[in-house]
């Protein structure tokens, strides 16, 4: 038989113990086979060696898990003790659990937004030593979605003043003239799935607030110009539609004490047909800039529907075999010219 008691002195009890005891009861049930007391800010552990010990392991994560992050839902009480069912996400390793590149921020009643593939991952991991990141890869791999968590963390610790969400107003085989309404309505809808990642991420009295007060700004690409963006995180989202100079103009803005995450899907460019993307051209000539990190995204990221890899495996199968015949009528029609000249 081993005793041990474990110190909850730097947690909320209430956040360990869950209200009316929920989350204790969680662990009594995970650890049938110990005797398992709190008193006060005490927890003692009875019980056979092996067993203290894994219990002693699980609460550890726990408690790391809340002097870092404050709160705690019960499910995920559950999933690092390894007693709740994988969400299907693919992120069932509890011993993941609480990796710092796994967990991105707390959204309102403990939802936790966390890094759901290896390069998601990398993009958090990298956004600690780089102050410019290019995230690129097709829809549905979580570009955006982790950026705006990236940045809503880095205002929850202090580490900037403010959030800055931009895309380039470009219509996707639509036309903002037809829309009804004023400028702002007008271009709101081809920023909505930013606010629809902070919906998920802020409560929505605090995020009226921060957007009342310019904490968290969201605005079109053009409006940057002539800004200098210091201590922010800024986001340019969709920029396959931002023009070579367009892109320029943003990354020139950038103040000595920001951040900056651009994502784009060059498959996807909506520009008109006489203009060029600019994003391609930036990822080429800033690849070996120390504090610029490069994170390629593919399918396997994508973490919407599971029919979407499908899809975007299809297009990519088409667009392959579009370019291979383009390069043979291209080499028809070398052929055939030096024929007449012959």
């Amino acid at each position: 038989m081993t005793e041990i008691i474990i110190n909850l002195e730097t947690v909320n009890p209430i956040e360990f113990f869950g209200v009316n005891n929920s989350k204790f009861d969680i662990l009594k049930k995970k650890f049938p086979l110990l005797k398992i007391l709190s008193r006060g800010t005490q927890l003692k552990l009875a019980g056979k060696p092996e067993e203290v010990e894994a219990a002693r392991e699980k609460i550890d994560l726990i408690v790391k898990y809340l002097e870092r992050n404050g709160n705690l839902s019960e499910n995920y009480f559950a999933q690092i003790l390894g007693d709740a069912e994988d969400d299907g996400d693919g992120t069932g390793d509890n011993a993941n659990i609480i990796d710092g590149n796994d967990i991105l921020v707390f959204g309102p009643n403990g939802k936790v937004i966390r890094a759901k593939t290896q390069n998601q991952k990398k993009m958090a991991a990298v956004s600690e030593k780089n102050d410019i990141i290019f995230a690129i890869g097709p829809a549905g791999t979580g570009k955006t979605y982790t950026a705006v968590a990236l940045a809503v963390r880095a205002l929850k610790n202090k580490a900037i003043k403010k959030i800055i969400l931009t895309r380039p107003a470009v219509e996707a085989g639509e036309s903002l003239g037809f829309l009804p309404g004023d400028l702002k309505e007008k271009i709101d809808p081809y920023l909505r799935p930013l606010y629809d990642a902070l919906d998920d991420m802020i409560p929505s009295d605090k995020l009226s607030y921060f957007m009342a007060n310019r904490v968290i700004e969201i605005a079109p690409l053009a409006y940057m110009r002539g800004r200098t963006l210091d201590n922010a995180f800024i986001i340019l989202d969709e920029a396959q539609n931002a023009t070579d100079l367009q892109l320029k103009m943003f990354l020139t803005r950038i103040g000595p004490s920001a951040k900056a995450i651009i994502t784009g899907d060059l498959s996807q460019v909506d520009l008109p047909k006489n203009q060029k993307s600019g994003l391609g051209k930036a990822v080429r000539i800033l690849k070996n800039i120390p504090g610029i990190a490069h994170i390629e995204l593919s399918g396997s990221d994508v973490v919407r529907h599971r029919l979407v890899k499908a899809v975007i495996a299809a297009y990519d199968k088409e667009n392959e075999r579009e370019e291979e015949l383009e390069e043979m009528r291209k080499e028809r029609r070398s052929a055939l010219k030096a024929e007449q000249q012959q």
